[in-house]
């Protein structure tokens, strides 16, 4: 079995594959001052296992295409919104969040929380700002520079990890710059990373390696999510995941 095989056992299960919480997605909708009554047409880029799908799918009237890279958390997505009874809100779609089939301004929101870093922040804002209708909703989680400096060890981590964090000010210019009108932002509380993703995961790791014999690639993996939590607990001050609201304003000029 190879690493990404892995990881995606490891993270099927949990309810959230970033940090989150329910209560900062609905935040998120609140601050945008989303109508929740308006028939509104969605898609949820990097979905995982469909945490934000299934807020947005209960408060809003909403239809949502929900997008994964991996079609075993889309099953999961799938199971838990029968459960719920929101199936006939959400169509799922297996497909690379930078190779997505859909048509020009073909929804009224972009949401996309804690996975726009796999194609980069920059990228990804201005390859799908064509998917959304003018004065519609780009909503993103991204890791962030919360401190103007930071420690050397956790400075190297990330800049090893994802070249393109930064501060706030740098992504709202990014934003404003392709064709997005910044309205509004906050960072996610220390619960979204403890309670509801490091916590869970830290409660799975020994069913982890169990399963998998103890061999050492899924030991180098559990090593390596300690590690990230370590970093987390110790250098919380200094970053977080910062949410970005945003309407589109027009095209990016280039």
């Amino acid at each position: 079995m190879d690493d990404l095989r892995l990881l995606i056992d490891l993270h099927k299960e949990a309810a959230r594959q970033g940090p989150g919480s329910d209560a900062e997605t609905e935040r998120a909708l609140t601050l945008a001052r989303v109508d929740r009554s308006k028939p509104l047409t969605i898609a949820d880029i990097g979905c995982g296992t469909g945490a934000s799908t299934l807020v947005l799918a209960r408060l809003l009237n909403a239809t949502i295409t929900a997008v994964d890279l991996f079609q075993d958390f889309l099953d999961e997505l799938e199971t838990r919104a029968s459960e719920q009874g929101l199936s006939e809100k959400i169509t799922t779609l297996c497909a690379s969040m930078d190779d997505l089939p859909f048509a020009d301004e073909q929804f009224d929101v972009i949401w996309s929380e804690g996975a726009i870093y796999n194609i980069g922040f920059e990228h990804g804002v201005k390859t799908w700002n064509r998917f959304l209708n003018v004065g519609g909703l780009l909503a993103v989680s991204e890791i962030t520079w919360t401190t103007g400096s930071r420690p050397a060890e956790l400075q190297a981590h990330w800049e090893r990890e994802y070249p393109e964090i930064d501060v706030a000010s740098s992504k709202l210019r990014v934003l404003e710059q392709n064709g997005y009108m910044p309205v509004g932002y906050f960072v996610l509380p220390e619960h979204c990373w403890l309670d509801h993703y490091y916590r869970p995961i830290q409660d799975r790791l020994d069913q982890f390696l169990a399963r998998h014999g103890y061999r050492a690639d899924a030991q180098a993996i559990v090593d390596a999510e300690i590690r990230e939590i370590e970093l987390y607990e110790t250098y919380r001050a200094s970053y977080s995941y910062g949410f970005y609201l945003a309407r589109k304003v027009d095209r990016p000029t280039s």
